[in-house]
């Protein structure tokens, strides 16, 4: 389910095994000259050479940020629950089912990663992750581990998605969703903003409320 809580109400469907388991302003500037004598007296008009803009050793393209092996972060950190250690297996050949996301979050000097865990077969968030520079090491400073959660870089923000379900609510149709974008400040992340969305009871899911209930997610 990657990315579905961001994508909204109609895309919440996944089963309960697989759950269970720059707006940019430009200023254009013209320098003219206000002491012209108006009409030319005589001869050819003069082509003056148009100076061409080249880009300086300075503004080159910014480096490629620096790639982390996001398993072995996953693996190796205490923070990360065993069960989803235990059920972070590849999906295909060496293919793990986790996005990573490079970013300023935290005010480092390198750029931070966000790591978001999924299921092979319905790719259903079970945990996502943030991880920060170090030397050359990496520290969790955040992780939320719960069904369908996950959570992206939104200009320097970080946002994540996770449903809410009510008493009676399937797994596959949660009642809501809870959007909270969180903020660094000093040493750690705080909630900067919370939207809830309810959905609408009238379309999806079957309505027999027999479907096992989610744990409660955890944010540290």
């Amino acid at each position: 389910m990657r990315g579905l809580a961001k994508r909204g109400r109609c895309t919440w469907a996944a089963s309960g095994t697989a759950l269970a388991g720059l707006a940019v302003v430009g200023l254009f500037a013209v320098s003219c000259d206000a002491g012209g004598t108006g009409t030319r007296d005589a001869g050819p008009a003069r082509t003056d050479a148009v100076a061409r803009a080249t880009p300086s050793d300075s503004a080159t393209t910014p480096p490629a940020a620096k790639r982390v092996n996001p398993v072995a972060l996953l693996q190796e950190d205490p923070k990360v629950s065993e069960t989803v250690k235990r059920d972070l297996k590849p999906c295909v050949k060496d293919e793990y089912p986790v996005d990573t996301s490079y970013g300023k979050l935290t005010g480092s000097t390198d750029n931070d990663v966000v790591v978001n865990v999924m299921t092979c077969g319905d790719a259903v968030g079970i945990g996502t992750y943030v991880y920060r520079a170090r030397g050359n090491s990496y520290e969790n400073v955040f992780a939320a581990e719960a069904p369908a959660v996950y959570a992206e870089i939104d200009r320097g923000d970080l946002v994540l998605t996770k449903p809410v379900y009510g008493k009676n609510d399937p797994m596959a149709y949660p009642s809501g969703e809870e959007v909270i974008t969180y903020r660094w400040s000093g040493n750690k992340f705080t909630v900067h903003d919370q939207v809830h969305n309810d959905f609408s009871r009238a379309v999806g899911g079957d309505g027999d409320g027999s479907a096992e209930q989610p744990t409660v997610p955890t944010e540290n």
